[in-house]
């Protein structure tokens, strides 16, 4: 059994349990369940902002622990000021030292914001409404088309926009119309290696129209820049942050970096 499939299996229980505790009313009583949810794509569509989705990101299965000191306040007001079109702030307790906490801690920022987390169930998507998403992730290597398709329906009826994450061309067939944002992760979520050209690759069969979003593998500036003329127009990064003492100042001189490199090509 590979990670992913770990993954998945622990979180059907969890799931589970989550339900139990908390019925459905509750979370639509929820403050932030009231809110109207920010647009991803009018974010990343907006020439005047950097296309990067920064990512507060603990550890990982396959890291281990990457930054367990980082103040999730802290970090995700520094990422909105420096720039930042979106967060990526991760849920998942037991593998990646995430929490609802942490997102709903991060909802002070004016932009949208991404649950990153294994979804498989329309309960969980409820959940992000009321803990202040505005997109939710679903992953193409753990989903069926038909289930890619219901779950997005729903999170858009709830007016949350729906990030497809990829990885090769059998996942292609998970595209429906209601995930408009399609992002290509460069990491291989079963075997854990990295290829940055992946995105690319993929991108050219990819329908016309959708967001592209390259995720995984990013940590040079040139990167982006070579990844914004294939047509991408959004950009993960965690890791490359996280893992420094202080991830909003790295993000902070990035985005200077890239903005000196888009002036002066």
């Amino acid at each position: 059994m590979n990670i992913l499939d770990k993954i998945i299996d622990y979180k059907r229980i969890q799931v589970a349990k989550i339900k139990a505790q908390t019925p459905v009313d509750v979370l639509e009583k929820a403050t932030f369940f009231l809110r109207q949810p920010l647009s991803l794509r009018q974010f990343l569509t907006d020439p005047e902002k950097t296309g990067i989705i920064a990512e507060f990101k603990r550890r990982s299965p396959s890291k281990g622990v990457i930054n367990d000191s980082a103040d999730v306040f802290t970090v995700t007001s520094v990422y909105t000021a420096a720039g930042a079109s979106c967060l990526s702030v991760l849920t998942d307790r037991q593998f990646f030292g995430g929490s609802n906490t942490d997102l709903m801690t991060a909802r002070v920022n004016k932009i949208p914001i991404l649950r990153k987390d294994f979804m498989i169930d329309e309960y969980q998507i409820l959940e992000a409404k009321a803990i202040g998403a505005d997109v939710i992730l679903l992953i193409a290597a753990c989903l069926t088309p038909a289930e890619v398709k219901k779950l997005a329906v729903f999170a858009r009826s709830l007016g949350l926009e729906v990030l497809l994450e990829i990885h090769n061309e059998a996942e292609l067939a998970h595209i429906c119309e209601e995930t408009e944002l399609v992002g290509v992760n460069n990491r291989d979520l079963k075997t854990f290696t990295v290829d940055v050209e992946r995105s690319i690759r993929l991108s050219q069969q990819i329908p016309a129209g959708k967001i592209l979003i390259a995720e995984s593998g990013i940590s040079k500036v040139e990167t982006i820049l070579h990844l914004k003329n294939a047509g991408f127009s959004g950009f993960l990064i965690g890791e490359s942050f996280m893992k420094e003492d202080d991830p909003g100042a790295a993000f902070e001189q990035f985005v200077k970096k890239l903005k000196l490199h888009s002036f002066t090509s």
